[in-house]
C-alpha cells in the first residue's frame, strides 16, 4: 500500500484546536515548515493514517508517542512533505546550468577537476536526475570535469523511491522521446526504470535544510538547486535555510531558486544574478 492510498484509507483524526496547534509546533520545530490553523483537514487526513498505523485511537496519546519515537516522527514527517515534482521541471535552470553557470566555474579549473552540484530538497530524484541527463544532453565539457550530484532531503521515504529509479509516465510527460528512449529502461504499466550507469551516477543522502547538523557531513558545493522549498517557511526558518545554504557553498558557487522565491529578500550575504537563462544567487 502507498502512503498516499494509506492517507485516502484513514479516517481523518478529530483533533481539538490545541492539537492541531500542538502538531504544528512539532513540525516546525523538526522542518521549518509552517503548518497552521488553515491547513487543519490537511494535518488531520496525516495525523488520523499515522494513529491508524500506530494502532492509536487518541490523538493525545499520539503527539506524545510521535515526540519521543524517533522512527515514528520520521514517518510523521515523512506523512506531510509535499513531493510535486517531475523531470525537467523549471528547465530554463538546468539551461543556466549548462550555458552560464559551469562554464564561469570552469574558467577558474582544470579538467578533471571536482564540480559538486547538490540537489536540495530532492523529493523523489525527478531533479537530481534531471541534472545529470540535461548536462550529458547539453553539455560538451560534461565528460572533460569529475561531475558530483548529491540529491538529499528530509523524506525518507521519498530517497528511497529515488534510489530505485522508477517513474510513472507522468513524470517523463516534459522529456523528449528520445531522452526517455536513452535513459530509462520500460517496465509493466507504463514504467520506466532509469539506467544503472545514471542512476549509480547520482548519490541520496537524507539532510534538513533547517538543521546544521545533518549538512555539515556533505561537504561544499558549487551549485545548489533549492527550488520551491523557501515557500513553505516563515521569515525565521528562511533566514535559517538561507545561511545553512551559504555555509554549504564554495566561494564563487551558485544557489537557483524557485521561481517565486527571492533571495534578495531573506539576506544580502548573496549576490544576485541576472543571467540569459534565469536569475540566480552567488557567495562572493
Amino acid at each position: 500500500m502507498t502512503r498516499e492510498s494509506t492517507i485516502a484509507s484513514a479516517p481523518p483524526a478529530a483533533l481539538s484546536d490545541d492539537e492541531v496547534a500542538r502538531v504544528g509546533a512539532l513540525l516546525y520545530r523538526w522542518t521549518g515548515m509552517i503548518f497552521g490553523a488553515n491547513k487543519r483537514y490537511y494535518i488531520e487526513r496525516r495525523i488520523g493514517a499515522r494513529m491508524a498505523r500506530s494502532g492509536m485511537a487518541e490523538a493525545a496519546r499520539y503527539l506524545d508517542f510521535v515526540g519521543t519515537n524517533p522512527a515514528e516522527r520520521e514517518a510523521l514527517i515523512n506523512a506531510f512533505t509535499i513531493n510535486e515534482t517531475y523531470f525537467y521541471r523549471e528547465e530554463h535552470q538546468f539551461a543556466a546550468l549548462a550555458r552560464q553557470i559551469l562554464p564561469e566555474l570552469i574558467r577558474t579549473r582544470r579538467p578533471g577537476d571536482l564540480i559538486r552540484i547538490w540537489s536540495m530538497p530532492c523529493s523523489t530524484g525527478e531533479e537530481a536526475y534531471s541534472i545529470a541527463i540535461w548536462l550529458l544532453e547539453n553539455w560538451p565539457l560534461v565528460d572533460a570535469y569529475h561531475i558530483e550530484i548529491v540529491g538529499s532531503d528530509l523524506d525518507t521515504a521519498a530517497l528511497a523511491q529515488a534510489q530505485a529509479g522508477r517513474y510513472a509516465a507522468r513524470a517523463l510527460a516534459r522529456l523528449p522521446a528520445d531522452v526517455v528512449e536513452r535513459y530509462f529502461e520500460p517496465e509493466r504499466g507504463h514504467r520506466r526504470k532509469i539506467i544503472d550507469d545514471l542512476r549509480e551516477s547520482v548519490r541520496f543522502t537524507p539532510a534538513n535544510i533547517v538543521d546544521r547538523a545533518t549538512l555539515t557531513g556533505l561537504g561544499r558545493f558549487d551549485v545548489i538547486l533549492c527550488r520551491n522549498l523557501l515557500i513553505y517557511f516563515d521569515d525565521d526558518s528562511r533566514q535559517l535555510a538561507a545561511s545553512n545554504l551559504f555555509e554549504s557553498l564554495n566561494s564563487g558557487g551558485f544557489v537557483c531558486l524557485g521561481h517565486s522565491e527571492s533571495m534578495a529578500r531573506i539576506t544580502d550575504r548573496f549576490t544576485m544574478a541576472r543571467l540569459e537563462d534565469a536569475i540566480v544567487y552567488r557567495k562572493p
